[in-house]
């Protein structure tokens, strides 16, 4: 019980310390880059989609409701 104690006062000492996202705008731009190399974006789509991660707009999607499939849920069952 103590151990478990130590560790969520270590854990929450920590945390705030550690970034949770790109803070400047070179790292947002590494990150923009890999995103639209990994999705081996061109030409506008890859302008569009540059330019859409470098905003500070929030994701269009919104909250998605426990239970329903996303992009981490898998591969839709057979049928």
């Amino acid at each position: 019980m103590i151990r478990s104690a130590l560790i969520v006062a270590a854990l929450t000492a920590v945390l705030p310390s550690v970034p949770s996202f790109a803070v400047t705008s070179s790292q947002k731009m590494e990150t923009c880059k890999f995103g639209a190399d990994n999705q081996q974006l061109a030409g506008k789509d890859r302008a569009k989609f540059m330019q859409k991660c470098m905003s500070n707009k929030n994701d269009p999607r919104g909250n998605v409701p426990l239970g329903t499939a996303g992009p981490s849920a898998g591969p839709p069952p057979k049928n």
